[in-house]
């Protein structure tokens, strides 16, 4: 399949080097690029760290944070945690309700804990364990900044229909690709590719906007998203020659493994 891979770098160069080796065609167009956000780190002692994203560890091993447990939301951000030298590190189930249990299992109520994460961040598992008595410290360790206009390669390959599926990692990145790629005059073309989205919270710019041609990862990992780019996978919008209409699979053909279906029509 020719997929779009529009999440920044570095991760979203990891990401097209597994597409190919699966025999697809990546196509690497990131739609936000990350930079340190120069925020100084708060002062203060901590308990733990939390990271619900790779991306903040280099600014916290840059800070000298080394020393604390650092609880991490998934795998990914683990390996980057420890890789950086940072630890312990506890590893949750891949969201942010199992990273909340995670740190109250291990700390008491009361406990003091740094949150370094990006400028633009979701309430939880913040909010969560403010409600348990914890007490929680944002950082902003790094910036998600969209680029000015959708990437010259992708606009080519929409217009030419170049592309088969399009990932999508976060919300922020599937609504900024979904609006520079209606600003480009191609929001038809993007409409009609196959959104593959790590979970129904990232989908949710693509629904609000009508795309319901799209797959969610039935896990919120990567590789539950790859695996639902098999070459054999059934497309997420059919026509009907004799009928002209349009609509979801048929009910024969399930989603492809590790993904579940995210739309019933077009």
């Amino acid at each position: 399949m020719r997929v779009w891979v529009a999440r920044p770098l570095p991760a979203g160069a990891r990401t097209a080097g597994r597409l190919a080796a699966l025999g697809h065609a990546p196509l690497l167009a990131p739609v936000l690029d990350l930079a340190p956000s120069g925020a100084p780190p708060p002062e203060g002692a901590f308990h733990g760290l939390v990271l619900t994203s790779a991306n903040a560890v280099p600014a916290l091993a840059a800070a000298g944070y080394g020393a604390l447990p650092a609880y991490c939301v998934g795998a990914r951000t683990a390996a980057a945690a420890r890789a950086a030298g940072l630890g312990p590190v506890l590893e949750a189930g891949g969201d942010a309700a199992a990273l909340a249990q995670l740190i109250a299992a291990a700390l008491a109520p009361g406990a003091r804990l740094l949150h370094a994460a990006g400028r633009e961040r979701k309430p939880e598992p913040a909010a969560t364990l403010a409600a348990a008595g914890y007490r929680v410290t944002a950082w902003t360790a790094y910036a998600a900044r969209p680029v000015p206009a959708l990437p010259a390669p992708v606009d080519g390959a929409l217009a030419a229909g170049g592309l088969d599926a399009a990932l999508h990692y976060s919300r922020r990145s599937a609504a900024t690709a979904l609006g520079l790629a209606r600003a480009a005059g191609r929001g038809q073309a993007f409409a009609r590719l196959a959104h593959h989205c790590l979970s129904a919270d990232v989908a949710h710019p693509l629904v609000a906007a009508g795309i319901l041609s799209h797959f969610v990862a039935a896990r919120p990992d990567e590789d539950s998203l790859l695996a639902g780019l098999a070459p054999s996978a059934p497309p997420a919008c059919r026509h009907d020659p004799e009928t002209g209409r349009r609509g979801g699979p048929p009910a024969a053909l399930a989603a492809p493994p590790g993904l579940r279906q995210g739309g019933k029509r077009c």
